[in-house]
């Protein structure tokens, strides 16, 4: 087995992954507070998330991004109490756009440049179109229901607003970093096979 798909390289990477998640989520957000002691940021964490998932399958893409950005909301007092609906909102983007991005475009072992940048493409859109419908709906059913807060209804719209602008930018980010570091890491041998049967690494 080659390097490229050993398991101790794919769990370095997701490693890799999960850090990079955390400081671009900790230390690159701009952070808004909203009534009730609640916040909300504008971040390209979830980038790191689908730019992991591009480029090691959904399941471990999805863990990596998950686990830095919930490792991040335990560091803050502001979102510890979000912890458990961050890593299962972010593991799920992993797990949409590797499954897009792998099962059908099949991007990994695909030669044509144009089918890859398309599949890439489509595959960051559907994993953070999911996340812009079902951040704020289960952030506001999370707030309203278990933690009570009755601000819930105040801060839905700014939560619409900030995942939305978040998707845009991750979209860009991730489908240009990926489309940058594809041709390097494939000529040195690094860039890990994926099965395309479930999106998940070979």
């Amino acid at each position: 087995m080659n390097q490229k798909n050993s398991k101790a390289y794919k769990i370095a990477l997701t490693g890799l992954i999960a850090a990079l998640s955390y400081v671009v989520f900790t230390f690159l957000q701009i952070k808004i507070t909203l009534p009730g002691g609640d916040a909300t940021s504008i971040h390209l964490g979830n980038a790191v998330c689908v730019l992991g998932a591009l480029l090691l399958g959904g399941p471990l893409g999805g863990i990596g991004g998950a686990i830095g950005m919930t490792i991040g909301d335990l560091f803050d007092p502001v979102y510890i109490t979000y912890a458990p609906k961050t890593f299962i909102l972010k593991l799920c983007i992993g797990l949409i756009t590797g499954l897009v991005a792998h099962r059908f475009g099949k991007i990994s072992t695909a030669n044509d440049t144009g089918r890859v940048f398309r599949w890439t493409l489509i595959a960051a859109v559907s994993g953070l179109l999911f996340n812009v419908i079902f951040d704020p709906l289960i952030g506001y059913y999370y707030k309203l229901i278990i933690l009570g807060k009755p601000a819930a209804d105040l801060t839905l719209a700014w939560n619409i607003t900030s995942t939305s602008i978040n998707a845009v930018t991750s979209t860009a980010v991730s489908v240009a970093v990926y489309m940058a570091l594809r041709p390097a890491l494939r000529k040195a041998g690094l860039l890990p096979l994926i099965d395309a049967r479930d999106g998940g690494a070979a």
